[in-house]
């Protein structure tokens, strides 16, 4: 996959020198024009109309390589700029299971395979859970810490961004989560995403480890306040109903000045709100839908985020727009095989085309959970990752 992205990029390389030379050419032939002076080469009559159509023609070509290839580039693929230009495209690894389990539970091994693969064929992003324990009613299932595995992601890997999709929030406090992401953002280069919401997992989960599971809306709303001024300004005062911070303050702010983006998973109108007034990004979730199903009910909650922007003054596209989509088979699986009745599958081709029909609601990345969790489905991935990014 590396070879084809190189050709890639060779490609674009070519039209952006076309697209200069055909600029740099019809200048010249224009000013000489000016002058009174014949172009060198011309053998008949010059014709200022056609020089300008062409440097119309050269311009378009060289602005289309530039930008095409900056997009390429798996280190400049990020949120904001590159993300309208084209549809990023990330991977969902799991990290729960149990020793004996029908799946094998990840290890720290699986885990870095599955990021380097997905580095290694052009991945934009990778993504983790963050939660501590499924209680079943037989068993349950255990989950490796999402802080520590980040910064053996972040020290493992040299392009790809990653990131929780969701940081559970009732599990550290404000504070502490903004250094932690400043200190991943530095360990990595710039290239961690705070993704974060009020709390998903079941109150199981919270009793078993001592965190509070009662108003949890309430609680993150305060949260996400300290956590934004501790990012964006590196201070942060707040007396607040669950959180005390006395003059806090992020000195050390790693590689970006306002700190790594937050993207907030909300699907209510509250926490819509909240996405509108402090987020870099917005995420929600597909589950066991189609395409068409899919867009209906997240465009809806896309919907709400616009208004929510509107009233609070913010440019609607200056919040990027994600999805975690469950799930995907690679080509050459068998979906039949992932226990979902509705994945995106077949052929790259076919795939590719769901991926991007997500765009038609304003998404701007789609994270992929892939129906076999090795590292040869996500190899399998390749030409999807490719088509993506071709849009």
């Amino acid at each position: 996959m590396e070879e084809i992205l190189d050709l890639n990029i060779l490609i674009k390389q070519i039209a952006l020198a076309l697209g200069l030379a055909m600029v740099i050419g019809n200048v010249y032939a224009i000013i000489q024009h000016r002058r009174g002076v014949t172009p060198k080469g011309e053998t008949g009559e010059f014709r200022p109309g056609r020089a300008y159509w062409l440097l119309g023609v050269g311009i378009f070509i060289a602005v289309w390589g530039a930008v095409s290839i900056f997009a390429c580039l798996p280190t400049h693929r990020s949120y904001g700029f590159a993300s309208f230009l084209t549809m990023n495209i990330g991977l969902i690894a799991g990290l729960h299971g149990r020793p004996g389990a029908e799946t094998p539970a990840p290890t720290w091994d699986s885990i870095r395979d599955l990021a380097t693969t997905a580095e290694s064929i052009g991945f934009d992003m990778f993504v983790f859970e963050d939660a501590l324990l499924y209680r079943g009613e037989e068993t349950s299932d255990g989950v490796w810490e999402s802080i520590a595995v980040a910064g053996a992601i972040a020290a493992s890997t040299e392009r790809i961004r990653f990131g929780q999709s969701v940081v559970n929030s009732p599990y550290r406090s404000p504070a502490m989560v903004a250094s932690i992401a400043t200190t991943l953002d530095e360990i990595s280069g710039g290239r961690y995403v705070l993704g974060i919401g009020a709390g998903n997992t079941p109150d199981s989960d919270y009793e078993a480890f001592g965190f509070p599971t009662d108003r949890r809306y309430s609680r993150f709303a305060e949260a996400i306040e300290i956590i934004h001024s501790l990012l964006k300004t590196g201070s942060c005062d707040h007396d607040g109903e669950f959180y005390t911070v006395n003059q806090s303050e992020l000195v050390l702010r790693g590689p970006r000045l306002e700190g790594p983006p937050i993207n907030i998973g909300a699907g209510g109108t509250k926490m819509l709100t909240i996405v509108a007034k402090y987020a870099d990004a917005w995420n929600w979730w597909g589950y066991n839908e189609t395409l068409d199903q899919i867009n209906e009910r997240v465009g809806s909650i896309a919907v709400t985020l616009d208004r929510a922007c509107d009233a609070e003054g913010r440019d609607r596209a200056s919040i990027d727009r994600t999805l975690d989509l469950y799930s995907v088979t690679p080509p050459g699986f068998d979906p039949s095989e992932a226990g979902f009745e509705n994945t995106a599958s077949g052929s790259a081709e076919e795939i590719s085309h769901f991926l991007l029909g997500l765009g038609d609601i304003g998404i701007s990345e789609v994270r992929c959970d892939l129906t076999n969790k090795t590292s040869e489905a996500v190899e399998a991935m390749a030409e999807v990752v490719e088509l993506v990014h071709a849009g």
